[in-house]
Formats: structure tokens, sequence, C-alpha cells
């Protein structure tokens, strides 16, 4: 054996010793469902000798090869690592092997069907049931389709909490051991915790989901009642083919440029309200604190409606009706012998429109990109800051300025308000021009100079009102 100058083993030789001491130990799985062979696949895979514990050890035919499978009491003999794949309504089983799970490693791997199902988690029910066995949660987090295709096809991290840490650092070696990653989250009380994650669908996307659900149906309404119900009450005409294409069409860059706006809007506030108190040192509200994490899923939602919005542009000219309405305007010109002049001022506000819209979803690319894990852990901080930051606003000007472009000067003709209602890309600069307003403000040096300051710790001083001579 190499030993060192003190006569002791090296650190590196004794963990790599543990770690092979684990790899030797027999793993026991009470539960021969999906889960259950999935993991024994998996431990099998990884140099673990895997046994099963069933209530009916002869019709146990499905299980991966190599595995023995007895009587629930016959298995615990072979193990003092036990998996416990099996739903908490069956659990009535595991009080009865109370005495030969004394001292012993229990691993409740099970979710629910509803979130806070129990008054307790069943993790912290396991540990009443057998009180002198070390409960350990975890691996609920990890499908059996994540076991089977493994670490590159599916999230690697499980999460692990328990009261004993010893036992708790002997379920994280076996997890290191088949290629996962053990995060410990503490003692068994966070079991409830883990057993709900699972089941909570889109947490960070509800919101954001919600914003644009809601403005989505607003503006496709609003655009139903401008292009649809006004042409049919005042000129008795058929509009409705609208409604598949073009309405569309307008609702997805307005709808993406508000959201785009509202992912820069709680900074700018956040950046105004140290302003104000002075100090970073205090809590922003609830609602900011929640606005200002979900902007990651607001920015990717307006990634996909501008990406909606391309591709819809894209298919305007193959439109029918937009082939009619060429052909139309040529056959008319050809009766009455006349042409149409080249007005330079279209032809600059119609390329600049273009140019602007070409840019903007350019930069909107980058900025979806960078937000990518496998992109953004290649940037250090101020890399990432600087793209999402900087390019970001760049993105929202080169945008609201293409909205801009397309209004021209419309909004000062009376006859563009149908029903005194103004245009859709009127409604969608409102949010923009303001976080493009109060972030020129912010930028001014003597403004930024003081919020730098805030940011790195300064605070201003308060007088007290009791030291004040009167």
């Amino acid at each position: 054996m190499d030993t060192n100058s003190t006569g002791l083993v090296p650190l590196h030789q004794t963990s790599s010793r543990k770690r092979l001491d684990h790899k030797q130990e027999t793993i026991c799985i009470f539960g021969t469902g999906d889960f259950g062979r999935s993991l024994g696949m998996r431990l099998l895979k990884s140099g673990y000798p895997v046994v099963y514990g069933s209530r009916d050890p002869r019709n146990s035919t499905l299980l991966p090869s190599g595995a023995q499978v007895f009587s629930h009491a016959e298995a615990l003999n072979t193990s003092k690592i036990i998996f416990l794949a099996v739903h908490r309504e069956n659990y009535d089983f595991i009080s009865a092997l109370s005495d030969q799970l004394d001292g012993k490693v229990l691993v409740d791997v099970s979710n629910n069907l509803k979130m806070n199902q129990y008054p307790e988690s069943n993790a912290q029910y396991l540990s009443q049931l057998v009180p002198k066995t070390n409960v350990v949660k975890g691996f609920n987090t990890v499908s059996a389709w994540a076991l089977q295709s493994g670490s590159l096809d599916a999230n690697s991290q499980v999460f692990v909490c328990g009261d004993d840490n010893p036992s708790k650092q002997l379920v994280m070696d076996v997890a290191r051991s088949i290629s996962l990653t053990p995060l410990d989250q503490g003692s068994l009380l966070a079991a409830e915790e883990l057993e709900n994650y699972p089941l909570q669908l889109f947490p960070m996307w509800r919101l954001p989901l919600y914003i644009t659900a809601g403005l989505t149906v607003f503006f496709f309404l609003y655009y139903v009642v401008l292009q649809v119900i006004y042409s049919y009450v005042t000129k008795n005409t058929d509009q409705t083919y609208r409604m598949i294409i073009s309405i569309p069409n307008h609702v997805f860059p307005i709808v993406s440029l508000i959201l785009l706006s509202l992912v820069y809007l709680p900074g700018v506030i956040a950046a105004f309200i140290q302003l104000r108190r002075g100090t970073k040192y205090k809590r922003f509200p609830d609602w900011l604190d929640r606005w200002m994490l979900c902007r990651k899923q607001l920015g990717l939602v307006s990634f996909a409606y501008g990406f909606l919005h391309v591709f819809y542009s894209l298919v305007k000219p193959l439109r029918y009706t937009h082939y009619w309405k060429q052909m139309n305007r040529i056959v008319s010109q050809v009766q009455k012998n006349a042409t149409t002049e080249l007005e330079m001022k279209w032809v600059w506000r119609s390329d600049l429109f273009y140019a602007l819209g070409i840019l903007g979803f350019f930069v909107f690319c980058l900025l979806g990109v960078t937000s990518l894990p496998s992109v953004s852990n290649a940037m250090n901080w101020r890399e990432f800051r600087f793209v999402q930051s900087k390019l970001g606003h760049v993105t929202l000007l080169l945008c609201t300025a293409h909205a801009g472009v397309l209004g021209w000067n419309f909004f000062l003709k009376s006859t563009r308000y149908t029903w005194g209602l103004p245009p859709g890309y009127m409604l969608s600069m409102v949010i923009p021009c303001i976080v493009l307003i109060l972030k020129l403000i912010l930028i001014t040096p003597c403004v930024d100079r003081m919020v730098t300051r805030i940011r790195q710790g300064w605070e201003r001083k308060r007088k007290d009102s009791s030291n004040l001579k009167v």
C-alpha cells in the first residue's frame, strides 16, 4: 500500500477506495415498476449487485438481467441500502419489517398525485413508521426515462435530504457513481418541498404566459373590430379572411414589442426606487421581485412572437388576395393608360422600415442565443450583462423605431382612427417609449454616477430628527 512520509494513506486513495467499497455493496430495491426497473438497470451497469424485494417474486419476470428477486424480508438481509419505489398507499408492509430495517438506510423515491396531498411528506411518514431507520429522501426528481437514457439526454441533478448525514452521504455517493449530480437540501423537513417540485407545471412561466395570453386576445379582438366589424358595418364587405393571416401578423409584433419592453421596465423601476431610497439594502416590493424573476421567460416569449411575425410576413406576398390586388392595380393602370410616379419619400420609408426590422430581429436573435445555458455559461458576467442589458436596449430601440416608421405621420391624420380608435402599433409603442425615456434619464452622467455608487454599497446619510435643535 502506498503511504506518504507520515505513514498515512493519501486522501485521494482513501476516497477512491470508499467509492469502490460502495460499488461492491448490494443495493436493494422495493418495487418492480418502471422506476424500480430503470434504477436497477442503471445500478447494474455501474457495477452494483442489485436485489429486488417483491410481494410475489415468482411473477416478477420483467426485471433487468443480472438482478435477483426475493421476498421483502429475504431481500433486506442482503443490503443496508434500500430504495423504496412504491406509492405511499402501499407502505403497509413496511411496519412489519421494522426490526430488519433497524439501522439501515431507506431511500424514499415516491411522489404524490397532488401538491401537499398529505399533512406530512412521504419521507416523514416513513420515519414515523420505522423510527429506527435512517430515512433519506432522494431520486424523486429523476424520471425512469432519465435513468434509462443516461445523463446526456436528461437532467442529472438529484436532490437529497435527510436527518442522518452519513446516510445522506452514502446515498449521494451512489448517485455520483451512476453519473448523477447529487445536491444536499438539508434535513428531512425539506422532503415536502422536494415532493412538490416534480408536480409544479412551469412555475416561472405562469405570469409571462398569462400576460401573453391577455395581450394576444385583447389585440386580436381589437383588430377584429378595426378591420372586420368596421368594414361590415360601414361598407357591408366581408373581411373575415383577415383573421387568418393579416390580423395575426399585426398581433404578433405588437405583443412581442410590449413583452420586450416589459423585460427591461422592472430594471428601470428598480433603479429609480434605489435612487429614491438612497440605498440598495432594502427589499424591493414583492410584485417587483416576482416581475424581475420572470424577465427571461418574458423575453423568450417575445422572441417566439417575433419569429412568428417574420414567418407570417414572408407568407404575405404568396397569398391569393395579395396577388389579386396587384393584378387589379396593373389592369386599372393599363385601362387608364396611366403610370404612378416613384415617390422618394415612400422609397426611403419602406427601405428604412425593413432595415430597422431586420437589424432589430438580428440583435434579438443574439439575445435569444446568449440566453441558452450552454452559451451563457461560456461568458463571464460582464459579457453576459453587456449582451442582455446594452444590446437588449438597442434591440428595444430598433424594434420601436421599426414600429414608428410603420406609422410615419399617420397618427396626425384623423382618417386613420377607425371609430376614434388608434391603430394597434400606436398602442404598442407606449410602454417601449416610456422605458427608453426612463433609460435615457438613467444613463445621463450625473444620474448614472449616483446609481453606480448606490449599487457599490454607498448609502445616503439621513438626518436624525432627534438630534436637530429647535
